[in-house]
């Protein structure tokens, strides 16, 4: 029996386990609606399923209305001692989910259930992994999709890996997918990168991102570039490779220079003018080894990060 055919045959008679990992940060206004209204969703497509809300540090009454209004049987939860970022919530929820298909969401309703019931689908097809591509970004800022779209097309050069663009953390993940996740260890995560690292048989699914109703973004631009910042120099070497480069360039050139000086000293001698090009000269190469320095600390204080062995998060409390 192959494994599509039993995927088919536990869908059929609604046995297939799944589990919806959701991260959650003050989202007191939408977190009610939002379960209900992800279990109803659900119940539509099987009758063995969990939630499990991943508490990331909220401070206001989101973790009260959790614990007295939403914990059931079939809804689970895990609070941080602090907030440890979205993408270490992400990594918690699956190293705790048990499905055999695990659901990724925010609890915003941003992510549409119609487009989730497309994954299902296609999760019952064989594919291992489908998630979702924004097809667009209205609902942000213009800086924000600028600053967005200068990334993906960087992280698209740079790296060796093909990350799609606009392909969030809206996804499902079949068993093996997440066991292969699980196995990365690294302290700095870019989980788009890490989907996208495993490989396995997957699909993407165009969406429209719903208008934001309930709550408010704690997602603010210091994050993103952070986030940016750890995609890059965690799936590619090219900024070292590249400094590289211009510092043979500009070796090269300066040793040019250097010959062209002695030659027109020694025929026309010394000429004394020559004070801003002398200074130019020394804050151009000053910026650049400042700026290369910079660049090689990004990496060491990643190498410095992973070796302390740090939890990626803490459990407060756990259900």
């Amino acid at each position: 029996m192959t494994e599509l055919n039993e995927r088919q045959i536990k869908w059929q008679a609604r046995a297939v386990f799944v589990s919806c990992v959701v991260p959650v940060m003050n989202e007191e206004a939408a977190i009610v609606p939002f379960v209900q209204a992800l279990s109803i969703f659900l119940k539509g497509f099987t009758d063995v399923y969990e939630i499990i809300l991943i508490d990331d540090g909220s401070t206001d009454r989101t973790p009260d209305i959790i614990k007295n209004e939403l914990l059931s049987d079939k809804i689970r939860w895990i609070q941080f001692s602090r907030n440890f970022g979205k993408e270490n919530a992400l990594t918690a929820g699956l190293h705790h989910a048990q499905g055999d298909a695990v659901l990724l969401m925010d609890a915003d309703f941003q992510h549409p259930f119609e487009t989730a019931k497309t994954f299902f689908e296609y999760w019952r097809q064989g594919y291992d992994m489908v998630y979702g591509v924004r097809e667009n970004r209205e609902d942000e800022g213009y800086l924000k999709q600028k600053i967005t779209r200068l990334f993906y097309h960087l992280i698209g050069k740079m790296s060796e890996i093909d990350i799609p663009a606009d392909a969030g953390d809206f996804r499902l993940l079949g068993r093996p997918v997440v066991e292969a996740l699980n196995q990365f260890g690294e302290q700095a995560r870019f989980m788009k990168g890490l989907y996208a690292c495993v490989g396995f048989k997957s699909k993407a699914v165009p969406y429209a991102v719903v208008k934001r109703t309930l709550g408010k973004s704690s997602f603010h631009f210091r994050k993103l570039f952070s986030l940016a910042l750890t995609g890059i120099i965690s799936f590619s070497d090219l900024p070292l490779r590249v400094w590289t480069l211009v510092g043979m360039l500009i070796s090269g050139i300066s040793f040019i220079y250097a010959l062209w000086i002695v030659f027109d000293t020694l025929y026309y001698g010394v000429n004394l003018p020559g004070y801003a090009t002398i200074v130019v000269c020394i804050l151009f190469f000053g910026g650049v080894q400042l700026l290369s320095i910079g660049i090689l600390g990004e990496y060491i204080a990643r190498i410095f990060n992973e070796v302390k062995k740090r939890p990626l998060y803490i459990i407060k409390e756990k259900t």
